[in-house]
C-alpha cells in the first residue's frame, strides 16, 4: 500500500470514504481538502460497465468543457497554404508542414496538441511511433484530422478535452483547477458525464455509470452519487 504524507492524512479526514456524494458536495470537499501550495488540477475518474478488450464497446471522444481547464495548450498544426494561413490567423503556436516534421523527428515536442489537415497525414503517418506513444497522434475521431482548421483550433484552445477508455475500463479526464469557482467545475463535471453518456456503445449492456470520483491532483477523492445520472 503506498505510504501518505501528513497533509494527505489530515485532508482525507474531510471526505467520507465510504459515502457518495452530490456532484456539487464532491466538488467543494475536493477543494477543500486539496493539500498542495500550488494550483492542483481537478480529475475525474468514471468506471464504465463496458469491456475494453471489445472494439464495438470502446469509449473515445472530445468534449469542449464550458470553462475551460486552466490550463492553455500550445497548438501544433500541420498544412500548407491557404490553410497554414488560416491556422495561424486561429492562433494556433505552431504551424508547418515537412518543416515541422523533421523538427520532431529531430526530437522538438514543446507542444500539447496536433492538428493536420487529411492532405498532410500521408507524411505525418512518418511519425506514427513517435507522435502515437506520446499521445499526439492526429485522429478524425478526435477532430485533429480536418480541413476545418480554425474550429480544431479555437475548440483545443477554448478547453477541448479528449477521454478515451483505458485497458481497465476507467476513463481518466481533468476538469479544471482547484481555483475555480465551485459551480464553474460542476458545469465542466456535467460537461464530461453528460458526454460519456452520450457516447455509450450500443453493445454495452447492464449499467454503464458504475462509479464515478472526483479528486485534486494530490488529494483524496470523493465518491460522487452515480444514481444522479441514471
Amino acid at each position: 500500500m503506498p505510504k501518505h504524507g501528513k497533509k494527505y492524512l489530515e485532508a482525507s479526514k474531510l471526505i467520507d470514504a465510504e459515502a457518495s456524494y452530490e456532484p456539487a458536495e464532491a466538488i467543494e470537499l475536493v477543494k477543500k481538502s486539496a493539500p498542495a501550495k500550488f494550483d492542483e488540477t481537478v480529475e475525474v475518474a468514471v468506471r464504465l460497465g463496458v469491456d475494453p478488450r471489445k472494439q464495438d464497446q470502446a469509449v473515445r471522444g472530445v468534449v469542449v468543457l464550458p470553462h475551460g481547464t486552466g490550463k492553455t495548450k500550445r497548438v501544433l498544426v500541420f498544412a500548407k497554404g491557404d490553410k497554414a494561413r488560416e491556422a495561424e490567423a486561429a492562433g494556433a503556436d505552431f504551424v508547418g508542414d515537412q518543416d515541422m516534421i523533421n523538427k520532431i523527428q529531430q526530437g522538438w515536442f514543446d507542444f500539447d496538441v496536433c492538428v493536420a489537415t487529411p492532405d498532410m497525414m500521408s507524411e505525418v503517418g512518418k511519425l506514427g511511433r513517435i507522435l502515437g506513444g506520446k499521445g499526439l497522434m492526429p485522429n478524425p475521431k478526435a477532430g485533429t484530422v480536418t480541413f476545418d482548421v480554425t474550429k480544431a483550433v479555437q475548440e483545443i484552445k477554448a478547453g477541448k478535452i479528449e477521454y478515451r477508455l483505458d485497458k481497465a475500463g476507467q476513463i481518466h479526464a481533468p476538469i479544471g483547477k482547484v481555483s475555480f469557482d465551485a459551480d464553474k467545475l460542476a458545469d465542466n463535471f456535467r460537461a464530461l458525464v453528460d458526454a460519456l453518456v452520450r457516447a455509450k456503445p450500443a453493445a454495452a449492456k447492464g449499467v454503464y455509470l458504475k462509479n464515478i470520483a472526483v479528486s485534486s491532483t494530490m488529494g483524496p477523492s470523493a465518491r460522487v452519487n452515480v444514481q444522479t445520472f441514471r
